[in-house]
């Protein structure tokens, strides 16, 4: 039986890296996309994956990416997980080119590579019996928090065009996958989210009972889509034990009352 093949944006580190190192593991060939040549390089060094570099907010670079696919076979699975926060201030004070960098990447470009693919993956559906598109969004884009209007604001545009999405592709065997993560301690993304300071992004795990990690993610991804074609996990809420809600997160050791 042929090999399963998967393009995986935002690639190079966190959540999309640990995602394609579980598919190499369980024998789908994937191809990784992000902007980062050298993490990319090291990457398919370590799984044998194939990468390109992409940047998803760059037509140019995802016409290439629609060309890449097509001249080197089939694709079952595109998962959107290129995105990203950028800033903690609020509505009034916050960057307002911050929040035209989170919608170019979180919401555009996941429209951009969407578009660009779905031929591939209808080719795909009418072969195989079914495709897949899985989009990394975050309970952000769910519930509002203060101080996070911006990434609010393109997750919970990023949740529309998903939601948009599955309506339109009613009829055809696409499945279209929301998987939406709670608090996940990766190397990047509080560190991007508050420009390198190391103090503000490790406060936000201080103390948080075994928070999610980028592997735990990659679990519900694949799962997802190794599940039979007429199954279909809409919308994936992951997050750790010790965050109940996007405002009651546990500090300090769990332990049961009485």
């Amino acid at each position: 039986m042929a090999s399963r093949r998967a393009v995986v944006t935002g690639a190079s580190s966190g959540i999309g890296a640990a995602t394609v190192r579980l598919f190499r593991s369980r024998g789908w060939d994937v191809l990784a996309v992000a902007r980062r040549e050298a993490k990319l390089q090291a990457l398919a060094a370590e799984t044998g994956a194939t990468y390109l570099v992409v940047d998803v907010t760059d037509p140019a670079d995802v016409a290439a990416l629609a060309a890449r696919v097509a001249e080197t076979g089939a694709l079952d699975v595109l998962v959107n997980n290129a995105g990203g926060a950028l800033g903690s201030a609020s509505v009034e004070e916050s960057d307002v080119d911050d929040w035209r960098a989170m919608f170019e990447v979180n919401v555009i470009g996941t429209k951009q590579v969407i578009a660009a693919l779905l031929p591939a993956l209808r080719s795909t559906a009418g072969t195989a019996g079914h495709a897949d598109v899985v989009t990394v969004t975050s309970t952000a884009g769910h519930v509002a928090y203060e101080n996070g209007g911006g990434y609010n604001a393109a997750k919970f545009a990023e949740h529309a065009l998903v939601g948009a999405l599955r309506l339109e592709l009613n009829g055809e065997p696409i499945r279209v996958v929301e998987i939406a993560p709670g608090l996940v301690k990766t190397d990047e993304f509080a560190l991007t989210r508050f420009r390198g300071d190391e103090a503000k992004a490790a406060a936000v795990y201080d103390d948080v009972p075994e928070p999610l990690v980028a592997e735990d993610v990659a679990e519900a991804i694949v799962h997802a889509v190794e599940l039979p074609g007429h199954v279909n996990l809409d919308l994936v809420t992951v997050r750790p034990v010790a965050q109940s809600a996007q405002h009651k997160l546990a500090r300090g050791e769990l332990r049961p009352r009485g």
